[in-house]
């Protein structure tokens, strides 16, 4: 996985077919929504600076109000290279840093990236490919893991579960073809002038959102390559996941309701099931006559002790090169089992809380927003 890490410009037959020139290939903004992130700003600016695709006509960076070196950084690199670009975002979430990066965008595509993820040297090309497919309007690949810790490693491992990933296809690395939405995303700059931008009520899933209105207007249209590579680094720790999947819950209930025919059934499956079993265990606890829940809870979790035993048995050997990276010792196959389940768990139930937080929270507003 060394690829990410070279920056060199490479020749153009790389990049192009035989019978094809630099203009051929459509002129590309990259787009970075970015907040405190100066631990990052280098690596990223200088994975699209540096990229082997020759029509990169500017790299937008909508600054959420950074407090760090962040804005520092971006301005040296300013200097260095008139296509980096600062964006203010008093508004700091990324749906508005977005949309002013969509007003001035000058490229014939909008490659949204994160500073977070690690890109393959090809990815912008790669993503270019796939925009052009017929039907295409938006494109991506898979959203791969990378793990430093114990936590980060049960993460990566969980969100190869089904009851980690919902059987999302976007999740699976060798997945081709069409989906309800991608990681990260490249569209059409026309496309999403068309649709006014990403959803400014939703501050969290305002991917899948827009990506539901691309479906409804275009049908399938949202294209997931495995030729497309780029990393990502969870969350470090349980309470870091927790807080996310439940801002994620949040925001698909939000979508849900500006969506309610065309959203998957991934957004509400998690939340129904906890209810039920909260009203199960409920039920238990108020009748005279045990109805089980003690030994169905137990049975639930050796499910989920079982699909995380599996899990990590299968990946056992592409977890050294595909999965860990940092020079400390792996975690060994307890630690893994342990930290898969826990991230299971957490993810269902951070979800859960999030969307049954935002139910309430609508029952006493008029608005479906944050």
């Amino acid at each position: 996985m060394q690829e990410f890490f070279v920056e060199q410009k490479l020749d153009p037959e790389v990049v192009s077919d035989s019978n094809t020139t630099e203009t051929d290939w459509p002129s590309v903004t990259v787009a970075i929504p970015l907040y405190n992130e100066e631990k990052h700003v280098d690596r990223v600016l200088s994975t699209f600076l540096h990229s082997s695709y020759l029509n990169i006509v500017e790299v937008l960076i909508a600054d959420g109000g950074s407090v760090d070196k962040t804005r520092e950084l971006i301005r040296k690199w300013a200097e260095k290279d008139s296509r980096v670009i600062l964006i203010e975002n008093p508004n700091k979430y990324q749906s508005f840093g977005l949309n002013e990066m969509i007003k001035k965008a000058k490229g014939d595509v909008f490659l949204r990236a994160d500073g977070h993820c690690l890109y393959a040297n090809d990815y912008v090309e790669e993503c270019i490919k796939a925009l052009k497919m017929d039907a295409s309007r938006n494109v991506g690949g898979a959203q791969r893991y990378l793990a430093q810790n114990s936590v980060q490693t049960g993460i990566s491992l969980a969100v190869k579960s089904i009851l980690g990933n919902g059987g999302a296809k976007y999740m699976k690395e060798t997945y081709n073809g069409f989906a309800d939405t991608v990681f990260l995303g490249c569209f059409w700059t026309k496309d999403l002038k068309k649709l006014g931008g990403f959803s400014e009520i939703n501050i969290t899933n305002q991917d899948s959102e827009l990506n539901l209105r691309l479906l409804e207007q275009y049908g399938p249209s949202i294209r997931v390559s495995s030729n497309v590579k780029s990393w990502y680094y969870p969350r470090s720790s349980f309470k870091g996941l927790m807080t996310q999947y439940f801002r994620y819950g949040r925001g698909r209930l939000i979508t849900l309701l500006l969506h309610p025919f065309s959203s998957p059934l991934r957004s509400f499956l998690p939340t129904i099931f906890i209810l039920s079993y909260i009203g199960y265990v409920i039920s238990d606890i108020l009748t005279v006559q045990s109805i089980y829940a003690v030994p169905v809870s137990l049975f639930f979790l050796g499910l989920v002790i079982l699909e995380s035993t599996r899990v990590a048995w299968v990946h056992r050997a592409d977890f050294s090169k595909n999965i860990w990276k940092s020079n400390k010792k792996q975690p060994n196959v307890i630690s893994k089992v342990f930290h898969t389940a826990c991230s299971l768990i957490i993810m269902q139930l951070g979800h859960s809380t999030g969307f049954i937080f935002q139910v309430i929270k609508r029952l006493f507003s008029t608005k479906n927003s944050w």
